[in-house]
């Protein structure tokens, strides 16, 4: 085996730096097996993993990168690799890996250590963390800050299910979204994000808006937390809650859609994912005449929600066709999946209520957000502290990517 040698170079980044060391080493024919780079605050570190094909140009090899290191005044360590050590490293190719979103209006310390100390309890090694979200300045912050770093780290977990309890534990004590699961192939190549309507997309309950419009407002949410809880079957609890909205007129159905608010950062992950290419699916147990105006509004792709039955121009307390619940968003995703011509690997699904779980367990990523306990428990991913736009930093997609005006640089 020819000789192998590890170089790390570590000092002030400076332009050509790369082409200066890398051309060194192209004059003893190195061949590169590893290379990984990163630069913090101006400051570098680059890691080459070389094999030299004449080991008697070791010296000079060795001279020539200590003296460019020393003009650039630059840090230079160059150490052996036995072929042992290599073949063992070669051999851990095929590890698992599993990438850790960290999410939060800021990042600490603390936060960042307790994640870290599950990932060495479990036998995990990190392999790599990068920062998502751009720079902001501590003079003059953002009036929305957002701060996200991503890791990959390789080796199969002692325990997935006390792992991911302990991030939820992280999450709840510190205040940040702790996202987890396997890289595979489909990982960076997802296709079709399907949300949940009332309290994902808008910050408000559609059905309770039309009960205070009916006078029915105390009964109706009663009904719609218990279901939203699990406690009752959603099926059931629809049409209790439908009926008591009979009489209300069509006029007031279509002003209500002016008035619902948006939840935080919908318009800014609709746009950005559309921008890059991605299928929008709305599928909600709420009602179609909000979907229809979210589907101007936003652009989404698909609207699959519950319409409801109108007779001389006032709602009759009924619901025309099949009631959409749990069971059906997730037959709704799989339809579109098989539409748009790709696996549900490929898909995403984004709710916060029981009755979301059932899409939420059977897409390729099943994000909670701003929801319920059983909910946040049973999806595995959260959105707890931030807004709808986080799900971009779940993806992996960095801030200089996302379709917004940015304040400063990232």
């Amino acid at each position: 085996m020819n000789e192998i040698v590890l170089i790390n170079i570590t000092g002030r980044d400076r332009k050509g730096l790369d082409s200066k060391f890398i051309s060194i080493l192209a004059e003893y024919d190195v061949s590169v097996l590893d290379i990984g780079q990163a630069v913090i605050h101006e400051h570098i570190s680059l890691g080459i993993l070389a094999e030299i094909p004449v080991k008697e140009n070791f010296a000079a090899l060795y001279k020539d990168i200590l003296y460019a290191g020393h003009k650039m005044d630059l840090s230079i360590e160059i150490k052996p690799v036995g072929g042992e050590q290599y073949e063992k490293w070669v051999e851990a190719r095929g590890k698992e890996r599993r990438i850790i979103t960290l999410l939060g209006k800021k990042l600490t310390a603390d936060q960042i250590a307790r994640v870290a100390t599950v990932i060495f309890e479990n036998n995990l090694n990190i392999d790599n963390i990068t920062r998502l979200s751009g720079r902001f300045s501590i003079i003059n912050p953002q009036a929305k800050l957002r701060a996200s770093i991503q890791m990959i780290v390789s080796g199969k977990p002692n325990n997935v299910k006390d792992m991911r309890a302990k991030f939820m534990q992280i999450s709840r004590q510190t205040g940040i979204d702790i996202s987890f699961h396997v890289e595979n192939i489909y990982s960076g190549n997802r296709k079709l994000v399907a949300f949940d309507m009332d309290s994902t997309l808008i910050h408000a309950e559609v059905i309770n808006e039309l009960a205070k419009l009916a006078g029915v407002g105390e009964q109706v949410e009663a009904i719609t937390e218990s279901a939203m809880r699990g406690e009752i079957d959603f099926k059931e609890s629809f049409r209790k809650r439908v009926a008591l909205l009979k009489g209300l007129k069509v006029s007031e159905l279509e002003s209500l859609t002016l008035t619902l608010p948006l939840s935080e950062g919908a318009e800014l992950v609709c746009r950005t994912l559309k921008g890059l290419g991605y299928k929008l699916a709305i599928l909600s147990g709420g009602f179609t005449f909000v979907g229809d105006h979210l589907k101007e509004k936003l652009g989404f792709d698909y609207v699959y929600a519950n319409e409801l039955d109108v007779l001389n121009g006032k709602v009759t307390g009924e619901v025309c066709g099949e009631i959409i619940d749990g069971e059906k968003k997730a037959e709704l995703l799989k339809e579109i999946a098989e539409r748009e011509n790709i696996t549900l690997a490929q898909t995403i699904a984004v709710g916060d209520g029981a009755n979301d779980l059932p899409m939420i367990s059977c897409a390729g990523l099943g994000v909670a957000f701003h929801a319920k306990p059983i909910v946040r428990e049973r999806a595995g991913n959260a959105i707890s502290t931030v807004g709808l736009d986080g799900l971009l930093y779940l993806l992996g997609i960095h801030e200089r990517e996302i379709n917004q005006e940015m304040v400063g640089e990232s």
